[in-house]
C-alpha cells in the first residue's frame, strides 16, 4: 500500500506529470479592484507612519515611539492578511472588519485634522481612506457580489 501512502505527496510534488483536476477560478474585476486599491491604501499607511514625527520629548520616550511604530506595522500586516483572505480566499468577514477599520480611521482622521490641521501624514491618510472606501465599494458591487463566502 505504499502508493496510497504517497499519493497525496506525489500529486503535490512539482516535478510530477499529473495535472490537477478542476479549473482555477478567475477573480472578478471588482474583486481585483478591491484588492489593488486596498493594498495601495496600506502602502500609503506605511508611508504615513514613516512621515510621523519621531522626536523624543518629555511626554514621548523612545520606547513609546518604538512601540507605536511596531504596533502600526503589525496592524498594517494584519490588514494585508484580511485583504488577502477576502480577495483570494473568498471570506466575507474580513470585508466587514475592513469596513469597521475604515469607520474608525475616518473618525480618528476627523479628530486629528480638527486639532492639528492638514499635514503631510494626515493628507496621506485622507488619500488612504479614500482608496479604502473605493476598494470596499468595489467589493460590495458588480461582479463581486457573489464572490465572497459567508
Amino acid at each position: 500500500m505504499i502508493p496510497i501512502a504517497t499519493a497525496k505527496w506525489d500529486w503535490n510534488f512539482p516535478k510530477n506529470n499529473q495535472e490537477k483536476t478542476g479549473a482555477a477560478m478567475k477573480i472578478p474585476g471588482n474583486v481585483l479592484w478591491f484588492e489593488v486599491l486596498l493594498y495601495m491604501s496600506l502602502v500609503l499607511d506605511a508611508l504615513s507612519v514613516a512621515f510621523q514625527d519621531r522626536t523624543p520629548s518629555a511626554d514621548l520616550t523612545e520606547s513609546t515611539i518604538l512601540f507605536a511604530n511596531v504596533t502600526a506595522a503589525g496592524l498594517i500586516l494584519l490588514m494585508c492578511y484580511f485583504v488577502w483572505l477576502a480577495a483570494q480566499r473568498r471570506k466575507n468577514w474580513p470585508r466587514w472588519v475592513l469596513v469597521a477599520s475604515l469607520v474608525l480611521s475616518v473618525l480618528s482622521l476627523f479628530q486629528i485634522v480638527d486639532e492639528e490641521g492638514l499635514k503631510v501624514d494626515s493628507a496621506l491618510e485622507v488619500v488612504s481612506c479614500a482608496l479604502t472606501a473605493a476598494g470596499l465599494y468595489f467589493s460590495f458591487t458588480g461582479d463581486a457580489q457573489g464572490w465572497f463566502n459567508a
